[in-house]
């Protein structure tokens, strides 16, 4: 039987507004913060996420909606109805001819985007991406945390969960998630040195973004594995689609099941056991964050070490080692069952 876990400490929820309208494309591209400053009123930015009709997403577009309401600056999201890295691309490339200021991205595959975001730069346009540590055509890459030790943190409250013991599997969104694989990678590092006695079978599944995806891969490994007694997700729907295959086999008290996931889409499945935590950082905040880095930049201003972006996580953010444009905020939040309630999105 699994130990209890006990109520994790939280920072403060952020209070859901609703959404406003969504603007138009257009302006002069100023780009890359080496031309003329120009004003809010002046700005057009494009947030391009990895797929929308999902609650991470739907939430960050309420950051980026809230954004540009509080800016004045002509800001919008877009993206595409499933998760694949041609679709994101030809989405970019039909935002490079109505020059924005600036776009930002959630890239599914940051690799598969540099050369669309290189010619987006060379056309004068900033760029700013999440969840892209490492990506080369981008002004700045905004992280919401360390993501290994992220994923470090994850197999932590894993471990307890599974007392130390057993067999557990990790999902990712795809294998060309480059965040989703730091986690995941950060947890193995984290178990091989700290928990000997669990051991991860298969490698990393891809559950391609989709819960129904994670449901049926859940459902199988159930069966492949008598034994498994643990989860690691990394997709915000991925825990959720397990949960449901938990559920399903009645092992909510044998099987833990942790991972990112938002309040709202992990709540049910909290109070019945068949999610015993989920990880995250607030979609809206990450959004407004993109978008307030890529303001700084067109208005002439840098990002450096302890900058404070004025949103909550993103107070004084840190160069991440061993990158040029790579910087991370302290946006990481927890939740169970006992403290879900305190978040409203």
């Amino acid at each position: 039987m699994r130990r209890k876990l006990v109520p994790s400490l939280t920072l403060g929820a952020v209070a859901l507004l609703p959404l406003a309208g969504c603007g138009t494309v257009g302006g002069s591209g100023e780009g890359n913060g080496d031309s003329e400053e120009v004003s809010p009123e002046e700005m057009t930015m494009v947030t391009v996420v990895k797929v929308t009709g999902v609650g991470w997403f739907d939430r960050m577009e309420i950051g980026v909606n809230e954004f540009a309401e509080e800016t004045g600056i002509d800001a919008r999201q877009e993206g595409a109805d499933d998760a694949s890295p041609e679709k994101q691309i030809q989405i970019i490339q039909d935002l490079i001819p109505q020059a924005p200021t600036a776009i930002t991205v959630v890239p599914n595959a940051p690799e598969a985007l540099e050369t669309v975001l290189e010619q987006a730069r060379e056309q004068g346009m900033i760029v700013v991406t999440h969840e892209a540590a490492g990506i080369t055509n981008a002004d700045i890459d905004i992280e919401a945390f360390d993501n290994t030790a992220y994923g470090a943190q994850i197999i932590d409250s894993l471990a307890t969960c599974m007392e130390e013991s057993g067999e557990y599997v990790s999902f990712v969104g795809g294998l060309t998630a480059k965040t989703h694989m730091e986690w995941v990678g950060g947890a193995l590092e984290r178990q091989e040195a700290e928990y000997p006695d669990m051991a991860r079978v298969e490698d990393p599944i891809e559950s391609k973004e989709d819960e129904n995806v994670a449901y049926q891969r859940a459902k199988e490994l159930l069966s492949k594995y008598p034994d498994l007694k643990g989860f690691q997700g990394s997709a915000g729907t991925d825990i959720a689609g397990i949960a449901r295959a938990v559920q399903e086999a009645g092992l909510e008290d044998r099987v833990c099941v942790m991972g990112t996931s938002i309040p709202s889409v992990a709540e049910k499945y909290l109070e019945d056991g068949s999610i015993d935590k989920a990880f995250f950082w607030d979609p809206a905040l990450a959004g407004k964050a993109q978008l307030k880095i890529a303001e700084l930049l067109a208005s002439g201003e840098t990002i450096e070490e302890g900058t404070d972006l004025g949103i909550e996580g993103y107070e004084s953010l840190s160069k991440l080692d061993g990158f040029d444009n790579v910087f991370v905020g302290d946006a990481a939040i927890e939740v169970d069952a006992d403290n879900v309630a305190d978040f409203d999105f």
